[in-house]
């Protein structure tokens, strides 16, 4: 005799809505997954998608969250479309506050000799880190979806109580869309601007340090991702020329002349907020936030993920 998998429905479909369905099929579940509008369409599309714990709170739980994504992207690299490992430069201030590395297998960071520094950058850490390709990786994460079993609805819901409509156990994954849905003032956007350009022949590095004077280019399989911007509170998503500038200018200011080939402009707000929300609700208990990863949704994706999927098997197993 069949038998039958406990329906539960994840609203959004950027990558956290996408590991979050993954993650629960993987837990023995059966998944519907809701959208305004299809992964193409979402923040997570859009961005350069390396493996870097970015603005995003509270830091030792999603230092965590980062580790276990880590891994799972590491298992993947081997055979997912579009995951690989590169090596990544990012600066640092203070190593005491880089916590992040704690968190990684012994081995995997070390300490950037001088020649290896851009010009400006006093001091930074190199690592093998994930990178997620959002073209290639997201249309892989929602066809595995679809192969599990999973269903797909392209349906907009303007309130928690519209979600609670669904009977069901509901997973909120609707990044910066929560604000209106919950009414989460806590959430704000933080805006980036990001050039995609043609592959350039320079390390991927990152240069985090000064807020908004982000820096960083991440060498994808088939071109480079130059970014960027940092402001938040900002809800301009439209380009801005100034913005672009800015970009190139502060590349030439780590001794980068070769001016980039630019293919498009893109701009996204992330989803920031002063700690992730990953809560049931307390207004409606069969509701489970997952959504508020800043700069660094990709980073912490499947850590989110397969901790949520731990939390429902254990609410399962008490009926």
């Amino acid at each position: 005799m069949k038998i039958e998998k406990e329906p539960i429905n994840v609203i959004g479909s950027g990558i956290i809505g996408l590991t979050s369905a993954i993650a629960l099929q993987e837990a023995g579940f059966r998944v519907k997954l809701y959208a305004k509008e299809k992964f193409v369409h979402t923040l997570s599309h859009k961005v350069g998608a390396v493996w870097f714990p970015y603005t995003i709170e509270p830091k030792k739980k999603t230092d965590q969250w980062a580790a276990i994504s880590y891994e799972r992207y590491k298992e993947e690299s081997a055979y997912a479309e579009g995951v690989s490992m590169i090596p990544f430069l990012n600066s640092y201030k203070d190593l005491s506050e880089e916590e992040w590395v704690k968190h990684l297998p012994p081995g995997t960071v070390r300490e950037a000799s001088l020649s290896e520094l851009p010009n400006g950058m006093e001091k930074g850490l190199i690592a093998d880190v994930p990178l997620a390709e959002p073209p290639r990786y997201l249309p892989y994460l929602f066809g595995k979806f679809l192969e599990n079993g999973g269903e797909f609805e392209l349906k907009e819901f303007k309130t928690c109580k519209d979600l609670a409509s669904l009977d069901e156990w509901v997973i909120n994954c609707t990044g910066l869309g929560a604000r209106e849905l919950c009414g989460d003032e806590d959430l704000y956007p933080m805006r980036g601007q990001i050039l995609r350009a043609e592959k350039m022949n320079i390390p991927s590095f990152a240069d985090p340090i000064r807020k908004g004077a982000l820096t960083y280019i991440i060498n994808r399989s088939r071109d480079s991702i130059i970014g960027g911007t940092d402001y938040d509170e900002d809800w301009n998503e439209e380009q801005d020329p100034e913005d672009t500038q800015s970009i190139l200018g502060r590349l030439k200011s780590f001794g980068i002349q070769s001016r980039p080939q630019v293919i498009e402009t893109l701009v996204g707000l992330r989803p920031k907020r002063k700690a992730v929300r990953f809560e049931f609700d307390e207004e409606f208990p069969q509701i489970f936030h997952n959504y508020g990863h800043g700069g660094a949704g990709f980073t912490v994706a499947w850590g989110c993920a397969l901790e949520l999927a731990e939390i429902l098997l254990h609410k399962r197993s008490q009926k």
